[in-house]
């Protein structure tokens, strides 16, 4: 079909498993397209060493497919296997059985982050056949005012464009922080990034979306909403070829209140290793709380008519603030931030365990949740606790029905469908550390499998992964480099059953919700990567290598 365009599976693939592969001692489940029964054969000597049968058949909505589930969870025989279904003779891709299958994979998603630097040269040092020259280091200007101006170098490029937006950058410093903060020790091995502090390498990386996250605040406490050029560059241009005026968009509250949020947070995990960081972070998140109090909430941002990037919309601030609230006071203990954060939980109006970059009350509930023996109130503790459990019940029971063991329903695979994925892995791996109910990180685990390759499509959704791997995804400096690969470690959005460019419209008319994906240079609907759909993934593979 030529550069650009992978469109569906091979009709005979009709064996899906995690590509990388499965731990020793973890769970070993797979989906197939046939039922009967199945045979594990290790790939130096072809010999079985398992045979099972698969459960019946069951129609899949999502999929569009009568699929069945097998388990070979007894093997803990370390080598490269192969599935191979009895009476069709399909076969798996080859994957492995050993202590540490995601070791590599886990490294290449938090190196992402280090490609996504805007302001900087990436060097052949680290960046190999990817390297480019520094890009964007001029200052931006205010919009409606040119002649205000103020530095913006830094951070990281928000996705296949070279945006740079709060809120996204807030929700991927988060959740790298709380990657961190519960598995320390899948951090302890360098990722290969440039790092002179000596912290461990996400600490470092994170740090320079927060130097640039500071730059985003007024001197008034309120934050820009984000800065880019008013259009998108043409999508082979790389990033230091993108020569037009960089623009601060106005201010917002839910830009506002994801920054105290989330550089309370920074605060915190950094206040014994960085105290000078940790002591700007602080004091521009008390100064974001601030500039929202005593004032009603302003209309939710939208573009200004001559700005045309990414609008990241937002109505509703009450979830931000509460984010900021709980935040602020696991940082500093003062009995205002709680009695906030109680009185807009009590309130409602928003989603009390939703991680995204819009609904962020997940992040509220969760910092609540891990305080400290009786510093939150037992009635909110309870109720919290209640609702977080509640959801992740939800999820395990729907990833239990689904053909593939995810909790997205058929009307889920919307834009960024693998960030819902990585998201509600999230939820559950906190909901089995709350409640010591190992079958959360059970159904928490299956989604890991499926961003790794058990899908309909059968693709490995991280680029340079996995036996199909994508390869065209919608991603600047990739089309741009002249290099053949694209960066490496790159979460593509996933299946969009609403198909939302020309691409995706042309090639996946009638295709059922999990099939809407397509590897194609021009599908930014479901082949864009983004920081934070990359963070998520960090989170969960951190917790699927402690394994």
């Amino acid at each position: 079909m030529g550069k650009g365009l992978i469109l569906m599976r091979d009709a005979q693939d009709s064996v899906f498993v995690n590509q990388l592969g499965y731990p020793r001692q973890g769970l070993k489940v797979f989906t197939a397209a046939v039922s009967g029964k199945f045979e594990l054969v290790e790939l130096d000597s072809g010999l079985s060493v398992f045979a099972g049968a698969m459960s019946p058949l069951k129609q899949d909505p999502a999929s569009g497919l009568a699929v069945a589930k097998g388990d070979f969870t007894g093997v803990e025989r370390p080598g490269s296997y192969f599935v191979r279904m009895k009476e069709s003779g399909a076969v798996s891709p080859v994957f492995v059985i050993e202590e540490r299958p995601y070791a590599s994979v886990g490294k290449a998603l938090l190196k992402c982050f280090y490609f996504q630097r805007c302001g900087v040269e990436l060097t052949e040092e680290y960046a190999g056949p990817w390297s480019h020259g520094a890009c964007h280091l001029g200052d931006a200007h205010v919009h409606g005012n040119p002649e205000e101006r103020h530095p913006q170098a830094g951070g990281w490029h928000d996705a296949g464009d070279y945006g740079k937006y709060t809120v996204a950058g807030v929700k991927a410093v988060a959740d790298l922080l709380l990657a961190y903060e519960r598995f320390p020790g899948a951090f302890v091995e360098p990722a290969g990034i440039p790092n002179s502090s000596g912290l461990p390498d996400v600490l470092e990386e994170v740090k320079v979306e927060l130097e640039f996250l500071l730059l985003m605040q007024r001197s008034d406490g309120a934050v820009y909403h984000k800065v880019t050029t008013a259009g998108f560059p043409p999508l082979d241009c790389m990033p230091e070829l993108d020569g037009a005026e960089l623009i601060f968009s106005p201010v917002s509250d839910t830009a506002t209140g994801s920054f105290a949020a989330g550089l309370a947070l920074a605060a915190r995990i950094y206040r014994g290793l960085d105290p000078d960081l940790a002591e700007r972070c602080a004091d521009a998140a008390k100064r974001a709380w601030r500039s929202l109090q005593g004032r009603p909430a302003a209309e939710g941002f939208r573009n200004p008519p001559d700005i045309v990037t990414g609008e990241y919309g937002d109505s509703s601030r009450e979830d931000e603030l509460y984010w900021a609230a709980a935040e602020l006071f696991r940082l500093t203990g003062e009995a205002e931030y709680l009695q906030a954060a109680e009185a807009l939980a009590e309130a409602g109006g928003f989603p009390l365990c939703e991680l995204g970059w819009a609904d962020t009350g997940g992040y509220g509930t969760l910092s609540l949740l891990d305080a400290g023996p009786g510093l939150v109130p037992e009635a909110l503790r309870t109720r919290l606790l209640a609702a977080w459990v509640a959801e992740a019940e939800l999820y395990a029971e729907r990833s239990a029905a689904d053909g593939f063991s995810i909790s997205l329903l058929p009307e889920e695979y919307i834009w960024g469908s693998n960030m819902l994925v990585l998201n509600r892995a999230m939820l559950l791996i906190a909901a089995e550390e709350l409640t010591g109910e190992q079958r959360f990180g059970q159904a928490a685990l299956a989604h890991w499998d499926y961003l790794l390759g058990r899908n309909v499509l059968g693709y490995c959704y991280v680029t340079d992964f996995g036996a199909k791997s994508v390869l065209y995804p919608h991603h600047r400096p990739s089309e741009g480099d002249g290099v053949a690969e694209p960066v490496p470690g790159m979460v593509a959005g996933g299946p969009n059953l609403h198909l939302q460019d020309e691409a995706a419209a042309a090639l996946l008319a009638g295709a059922a919700p999990a099939a809407c994906y397509v590897d194609h240079k021009e599908s930014y609907s479901t082949n864009e990567m983004t920081i934070y759909w990359n963070s998520p993934a960090v989170f969960v593979a951190a917790y699927a290598g402690r394994l």
